[in-house]
């Protein structure tokens, strides 16, 4: 079991939606946290939020697309604490509408913040997490998204299929690099969060779209649509981003890697198994709308 009380815990994207919740879960905990976001004004106000309830707590502005402002991330939360053990790569952000619809500009903010922030992550605090030869954890937030392939989120989706990939990739490389460790002996795990629809602020991410990868046009018929109906899913979700940080808090518990919050979903993975296994064309996921929204 991993223990809570009195650890490190890192977060991104803490000023809103899950990693709030994540912030105000190990806060109740005993945890000690570093909290980053790319909005410093919201930013400070979870921090003294958090410090008016006698939490220890910093807040450190960071873009995890930058590997220097990740870096900058980790070493504030070593010269505040001297320890890291929970580390949440949870920042992230969408875009909708046909694939060739989408700009240059739209492919590289989403992998920057979606798949190079879980990377300069990876790359910053595992190191550190292993120097320990303490118990620490890593969680990569991605998404059913990352399970399957709706349409019209195509960026989106690849952005989150890579970071299953990379995940289920760190959980080996962990294995081999502590192989000769005894179980349980300052052990760094990992796990893979794939959450459906829940009321989060992710529908709303292009407010934090940077000025440099903005797009001159407007959106397309097809990125509208999917806008809404993005928002539509969002907004309808059962879970809360509190229901979200609990089951993900008790899987770290666990050291279970697999995190799918809306197990309803899953008869919707194993169908795309099942056409991969059987060579069959790929079923549309959202053609099965009670399913889906059951999960959600």
């Amino acid at each position: 079991m991993f223990e809570f009380e009195g650890k490190v815990a890192v977060i991104t994207g803490a000023a809103s939606g899950f990693g709030r919740a994540f912030a105000e879960k190990g806060a109740s905990l005993g945890m000690k946290l570093v909290l980053a976001d790319v909005n410093p004004e919201a930013l400070l106000q979870i921090v003294d939020a958090l410090r008016a309830d006698g939490v220890e707590v910093i807040g450190v502005p960071t873009d995890v697309s930058d590997a220097a402002q990740v870096e900058a991330l980790a070493q504030a939360a070593l010269d505040a604490y001297g320890r890291v053990h929970l580390l949440f790569n949870n920042a992230g952000v969408g875009s909708g509408g046909y694939l060739w619809e989408s700009s240059v500009n739209d492919w590289a903010w989403v992998f920057n913040v979606n798949v190079m922030g879980v990377a300069h992550g990876v790359r910053a605090f595992t190191p550190i997490m292993l120097r320990q030869n303490e118990p620490a954890h890593i969680v990569n937030t991605a998404s059913v998204a990352g399970l399957l392939s709706p349409p019209a989120m195509g960026i989106y989706n690849a952005s989150k299929h890579a970071v299953v990939s990379l995940t289920e990739t760190l959980y080996h490389d962990l294995q081999l690099a502590q192989a000769a460790k005894p179980a349980g002996d300052g052990e760094v795990g990992c796990s893979l969060l794939c959450p459906a629809f829940v009321p989060t602020g992710i529908a709303d991410a292009e407010r934090a779209r940077p000025a440099e990868l903005r797009n001159d046009s407007g959106p397309t018929r097809s990125q509208i649509a999917a806008g809404k109906q993005l928002q539509r899913a969002v907004q309808s979700g059962k879970l809360t981003a509190t229901d979200v940080a609990d089951i993900t808090f008790e899987a770290i518990a666990a050291r279970r890697f697999y995190i799918v919050t809306h197990p309803g979903i899953m008869a919707t993975v194993k169908l795309r198994h099942e056409d991969i296994e059987q060579l069959r064309n790929p079923t549309d996921p959202m053609s099965l709308k009670p399913e889906v929204k059951n999960a959600s």
